[in-house]
């Protein structure tokens, strides 16, 4: 595989360690188990049965803890302390030949966590102030098909699923801008049918 596929498999496994680390390295890691890929050794660690049993059961609960408004908020609070380490070593993982963790890769992963788990939690905060729960919901599940649909094209056509991610991201958060603002604007209209003076009275 040339090093500019293998760059851009290990910005995007940091990319979505930052949305759902549990379902990243899970799936990871029953690719390397399953015979789909080949892992590097540095990533080789992620199909143990001790990875992959506790990956998946803490993929499960996340998968329930992010579908409840304020819950999926303070999720993300705590998960910070994690998501960005992993998005930091799958990205210096996929890139080591030799199980080797270069300090600029590292580097380079920890950031682009940083960045998808800033834009999710932003993202999952503005929506947050929705009094509805469906765009929690639909935000939800956008986030679990993307990671799913990600890791699927990683291997194959890895900048093709890079680029469709960091988009899909950007249309999340982009959409949640707009669900805020249209959510004030509605309250502000509503301020103002209230407090305005009715004809007739002084």
């Amino acid at each position: 595989m040339e090093t500019a596929h293998v760059f851009a498999i290990g910005i995007l496994l940091a990319w979505l360690a930052g949305i759902r680390a549990y379902l990243t390295v899970f799936g990871v890691g029953v690719a390397g188990l399953m015979g789909w890929l080949e892992l590097p050794p540095a990533l080789q660690v992620a199909q143990s049965p001790w990875v992959l049993g506790t990956s998946g059961a803490l993929a499960v609960a996340e998968f329930f803890a992010d579908k409840i408004p304020g819950v999926d908020s303070a999720w993300d609070l705590l998960q910070t302390l994690l998501r960005i380490p992993a998005g930091a070593f799958l990205a210096a993982a996929a890139l080591s030949p030799d199980g080797h963790l270069g300090a600029g890769m590292l580097a380079t992963g920890a950031g682009v966590a940083l960045t998808s788990h800033a834009l999710k939690a932003g993202t999952r905060g503005l929506i947050n102030g929705s009094p509805e729960p469906v765009s929690n919901w639909m935000a939800s599940i956008s986030e679990d098909a993307l990671v799913v649909g990600a890791l699927t094209l990683a291997f194959s056509h890895p900048w093709l699923a890079l680029g469709a991610t960091v988009a899909v991201s950007l249309c999340l958060a982009l959409l949640a801008w707009w669900l805020c603002r249209a959510m004030l604007r509605g309250m502000a209209r509503l301020r103002g049918a209230f407090t305005s003076p009715r004809p007739g009275r002084p």
